[in-house]
């Protein structure tokens, strides 16, 4: 029977056989609390400090401006509801900027801040997925508090021009906050360069464990954020509770690794999916691609069958491990926003597949994947 290919490495990676023989100790042996002053204690904060050095060293970030959460979806919840309720004590700005194809970890903080009193504009993207630059120049007034924009769309690929929006944020005395989980481990990101304040990062999307994450706060002793819960004041009071050691070390040996791999992984990753790619649209001529397909995520192809349901699709191949869309839109019955805001229509929105290569994938998993695909496709157009 042929196993489970897995495609769907946008909603989450494998642990890395080479991470959890990393956290395996800190479960066992190795249990200290970080904040406890006994030697126990002093080791497992010693592999957290080893763990922030890790993380700040793959997008180019110092590990004091490292704080550890329970993943992005925290990470975002705490730049936007964080930074936005601080500043409302000094700061008049009320404007917050967001993209129409940001992840909900982002739309819905935004939607509770505007409940809260702040305004919320949302830039549009052109059909390739990318922001509008010239409406960002115009959204982004010295009225704007927060730019949140993600690096790179977890369902097309498309890489966002962060650096330039950065440079307009920057310009009118606002702050700008990336949601990165799809890009790092994936492509090179320099928080220097970028000109980021905050950027958002999951371990699960880079081949660590699931239920650890980070904010990256650039200048944190010149930041105020207010916190979204109270506790022993662990991570400079801004997330409180008691460190996950185990999953904060599988986190770094995972940075560690993608560091170590992400030139090489990317240009491999790159090329098996143009080689699938191709195959697909040779088999299938009307079939089309979705995104910036000269900025996009080295692992992510997001295909369109006119005139075929893709949930249908994805029924009649159990063999493979696909989605439609973003995992937190999973099950739900609208087509997917990111699709339609970038101008697809309703029925090409709910024909199109979500393909994500990864690193344990061969050209012969793709291969497979691709036969079984075309097949299951015409059988589908003939009925």
């Amino acid at each position: 029977m042929q196993p489970l290919i897995y495609l769907d490495h946008h909603a989450t990676t494998p642990c890395d056989p080479l991470v959890v023989e990393a956290m395996l100790p800190y479960f066992t042996t190795q249990f200290g609390n970080p904040s406890s002053a006994h030697a126990a204690g002093a080791r497992t904060a010693d592999v957290v400090q080893t763990a922030r050095e890790q993380v700040a060293g793959l997008v180019g970030a110092q590990p004091g401006e490292v704080v550890f959460t329970s993943g992005a979806t925290e990470a975002n919840n705490l730049a936007l509801l964080g930074y936005a309720r601080a500043a409302r004590v000094t700061n008049p700005r009320r404007r917050i900027v967001i993209s129409a194809i940001e992840h909900k970890a982002i739309i819905n903080p935004a939607k509770q801040l505007a409940r809260e009193g702040f305004e919320i504009i949302t830039l549009p993207v052109d059909t390739q997925g990318t922001v509008d630059l010239d409406a960002a120049a115009e959204a982004i007034t010295p009225d704007t508090l927060l730019v949140s924009i993600h690096a790179a769309n977890g369902e097309i690929g498309t890489i966002q021009p962060i650096q330039q929006l950065a440079q307009l944020a920057h310009a009118v005395g606002a702050l700008i906050h990336t949601d990165a989980a799809q890009a790092v481990g994936k492509i090179p990101i320099d928080l220097l360069a970028w000109g980021v304040d905050f950027l958002s990062i999951s371990a699960h999307k880079l081949y660590g464990p699931q239920g650890v994450g980070a904010l990256i706060v650039r200048h944190p002793r010149r930041i105020q954020l207010e916190p979204l819960g109270y506790g022993g004041g662990q991570e400079r009071s801004w997330r409180s509770g008691t460190l996950n050691v185990p999953g904060i070390v599988g986190f770094g040996a995972a940075c560690a690794l993608c560091a170590d791999l992400l030139p090489t992984e990317s240009i491999r990753l790159a090329t098996l999916r143009d080689e699938f790619e191709a195959a697909i649209l040779a088999a299938i001529p009307e079939a089309h691609r979705n995104g910036n397909l000269n900025n996009r995520l080295p692992h992510n192809s997001s295909l369109t069958f006119p005139g075929i349901e893709a949930d249908a699709l994805l029924a009649r191949l159990p063999q493979l491990a696909l989605s439609t869309g973003s995992a937190c839109d999973s099950g739900t019955v609208e087509p997917s926003a990111t699709l339609l805001a970038i101008a697809l229509s309703r029925d090409d929105a709910r024909a199109t597949v979500r393909v994500g290569a990864g690193r344990f994938i061969s050209e012969k998993d793709l291969s497979y994947s691709c036969n079984i695909m075309v097949r299951q496709i015409n059988l589908l157009k003939n009925m």
